[in-house]
């Protein structure tokens, strides 16, 4: 497993190197303008290295040898401006640029040329993400990853607060979604997550099995009763030293996840080629838990909870039915016209929960939800729904300020309501139009659980994002975070 830190100055950064790698937007490389880096002869190299790359839109790298030590410099080479609509860091230009620095044997140091110190965070995850911690090869590589950043002058930038920890809960998070689902079902994701949390002064509850049916989690008990590993709702409360519920300025928050530890489609069974890299449906759930970590370490002001919704979507006599009508915690019943929309279930259940048991005043829930998400916003751009413009201006703005970015979907219940109508139940759990903005009504089916509960929610949809070219992302962790922390 490679290791990433920060080093303190160019010396400790360069001790033991066997590459060295500088990053930085296509101005940064000019002959008069470089800064004094790596010494006179290795800062010209890089300089004419840097000459041979075009940028483009999305950044590019190239590597050289340099006759000396480190043996190996290569250059990320990142546009000098990008859209409105992208992060300023320009954090996906750095992942895609570092994709083709990242192989190789031995320590790699890598100098962050940033414009701004706030951008070393996302740039920092960036990086985090072009090496995964999760193998399952029989000779796994691994490699020593060391980073520093300076501005364009050559100073040296020391990392606010927390981005190490933070980088180190989306690799955490990754890992988890890359797991074979046989080895993280929902116990050992419950027993996962306990270990996460181990030493942190946080109060863990687990619902389990049947008892959920008791409680009235009727969603997460259909969902994964039929599996061998029994579905679960892991709850973590975290309430800051000294704090008062009197407080003016702290909220209770709740993060709710998505923790669909493989899905079948259930009797809705999923063909070939739908069922391949199912191990991600639990994203939202990593997520959350990493999330909670990075906020849990920050010491942040507002009480926070934890909720996973933990269930394997498996079939067997005891499968949940097309047709079935649940009663869901809410108390709103569910008519089943779709096995395989089961995340919204679990969802429900869980933002119910979150806030008429733990009383959480703001809620946010991240899934992978709908595969239509990443028709409607990307691979690089979750989808946010909210019923709150001031709350959704703060998750787009935490979004830009991470790397992990989002955009905005409608939120309209009186347009949304009715695909969901039913002749027996309350609603259906699955739309009757899938061409009306089939992810916007999706997260409608969870809001509708929050019906009558005076609470701001968020929702996030990180389909695409959170599970890119068959490996995790550890999409989320940040952004939540980041929101979290930023809450008014």
């Amino acid at each position: 497993m490679s290791s990433i830190g920060f080093a303190s100055s160019t010396k400790t950064l360069l001790k033991g190197a066997k590459t060295i790698a500088v990053v930085g937007a296509a101005a940064v490389f000019n002959k008069r303008r470089f800064p004094k880096l790596l010494g006179k002869k290795l800062d010209a190299l890089t300089v004419e290295l840097a000459k041979t790359v075009e940028a483009g839109d999305l950044g590019a790298s190239a590597t050289t040898l340099t006759g000396g030590e480190p043996a190996k410099l290569g250059v990320g080479v990142l546009p000098d401006s990008v859209s409105r609509y992208n992060a300023a860091s320009r954090a996906e230009c750095v992942r895609r640029a570092m994709g083709g620095l990242a192989a190789g044997k031995g320590k790699l140091a890598i100098i962050l040329v940033v414009d701004d110190p706030s951008h070393i965070l996302a740039q920092a995850i960036a990086i985090g993400r072009c090496f995964p911690q999760f193998s399952g090869k029989s000779k796994a590589k691994s490699r020593r990853v060391q980073l520093l950043a300076v501005d364009r002058k050559g100073a040296v930038i020391k990392p606010e607060s927390g981005v190490t920890g933070t980088v180190a809960a989306v690799r955490d998070s990754a890992e988890l979604v890359d797991t074979p689902p046989s080895e993280l079902h929902p116990e050992a994701f419950a027993n996962r997550a306990r270990e996460l949390l181990e030493g942190t002064d946080v109060e863990i509850e687990e619902i389990v099995g049947d008892e959920l049916a008791e409680r009235g989690l009727g969603g997460i008990h259909a969902v994964g009763r039929a599996a061998l590993s029994a579905p679960r709702l892991f709850v973590a409360s975290y309430t800051p030293a000294g704090s008062s519920e009197d407080a003016e300025d702290q909220r209770h928050v709740a993060l709710v996840g998505k923790g669909v530890t493989y899905d079948t489609g259930g009797l809705h069974l999923k063909p070939r080629g739908g069922m391949e890299g199912m191990k991600c449906d639990m994203g939202g759930a990593a997520a959350t838990l990493g999330a909670f970590r990075v906020l849990v370490a920050a010491r942040c002001r507002h009480r926070v909870s934890l909720v996973l919704c933990m269930a394997e979507n498996a079939i067997g006599p005891a499968s949940y039915k097309p047709d079935d009508i649940l009663t869901m915690h809410s108390g709103k019943t569910v008519e089943i016209n779709n096995t395989d929309a089961e995340g919204r279930l679990l969802l429900a259940d869980g933002v119910s929960f979150a806030a008429r048991e733990l009383e959480a005043d703001t809620i946010f829930d991240a899934a992978t939800l709908t595969g239509a998400q990443m028709i409607s916003t990307g691979v690089v751009h979750g989808a946010v729904v909210t019923n709150d413009a001031e709350l959704e201006q703060t998750m787009i703005a935490a979004g830009h300020h991470s790397g992990d970015l989002l955009h905005p979907l409608p939120f309209a219940p009186e347009l949304y309501k009715q695909e969901f109508s039913s002749q027996v139940a309350d609603m259906c759990n699955s739309v009757r139009n899938r061409m009306n903005a089939q992810s916007a009504c999706a997260a409608q089916f969870v809001y509708n659980h929050l019906d009558g509960a005076d609470v701001r929610w968020g929702h996030v949809d990180l389909a695409g994002p959170a599970f890119r070219k068959d490996r995790a992302t550890g999409f989320g962790v940040a952004v939540l975070a980041a929101t979290v922390l930023n809450l008014s």
